[in-house]
This record gives structure tokens, C-alpha cells and sequence, in this order.
């Protein structure tokens, strides 16, 4: 289902944390113990003339702009995709180069330094 929503406010918490946020408490429940260790990505949004605490898709998470109003895939409590941001186009997740292109990177700027430094003496 396609909701829009305004985004008030995103943190990463634990799950005892966003149950007193306002998520319901079967979630608390329903979570494997491993699972409740860990940070989840909770999103407050104004949907309508409510306010409600939803979980997100980690990856939507990094995407969703605060303080605008987006269109959003929703089931239930969680925000599975962005389809539409109001007045602009949906932010793209940046592209993580990888540890090779990194490593790559840092070697041919060492080289530059190096060339500088001989150049000069």
C-alpha cells in the first residue's frame, strides 16, 4: 500500500527503546532474542492527522529525507520502498566503491606526494 507521509524524525534504536517510542509491544514480543540486541531504523512520520512510529527498510532508511513529504511503500508498520519525494526526485543511494578501488586510490596519491616531494629537492 502507497502512503504519503510527512517524515518528522528517523534514529537507529533498540527495541525496548522504540517500544516506549511508540512502536507496539508485540513487536518486542514477536523478536527473536538475538534480534533485540541490535539497532533497528525507526522512522516518526506524520501520516494524516497522526503521528505514527514506523520500522524501516535499512536500505530506505539511509534514503529518506527529513522534514519533506515522500510517498512511500508501506505494510504494515514497515517502510519498504520510496516511490516519490515532493518537490524533487527520489535521492539514489550512493555508490560505495569497494576496498580494491580504495586501496588503488590511496597508492596513487601517495605516488603524486611522492613525485612532488623529489621534484622540489
Amino acid at each position: 500500500m502507497e502512503v504519503s507521509m510527512l517524515i518528522i524524525d528517523k534514529k537507529k534504536m533498540r527495541v525496548k527503546e522504540a517500544v516506549s517510542a511508540g512502536l507496539p509491544e508485540q513487536v518486542e514480543k514477536e523478536m527473536p532474542v538475538y534480534a533485540r540486541l541490535t539497532k533497528l531504523p525507526i522512522v516518526k512520520a506524520k501520516v494524516g492527522p497522526r503521528v505514527l512510529t514506523l520500522m524501516s527498510d535499512p536500505n530506505v532508511y539511509e534514503l529518506l529525507p527529513l522534514k519533506k513529504e515522500v510517498k512511500v511503500a508501506v505494510s504494515g508498520i514497515y517502510i519498504r520502498s520510496i516511490k516519490s519525494v515532493r518537490g524533487g526526485a527520489v535521492p539514489e543511494q550512493p555508490k560505495k566503491t569497494g576496498f580494491l578501488a580504495k586501496l588503488r586510490g590511496k597508492a596513487e596519491k601517495a605516488v603524486k606526494e611522492n613525485r612532488t616531494v623529489q621534484g622540489k629537492k
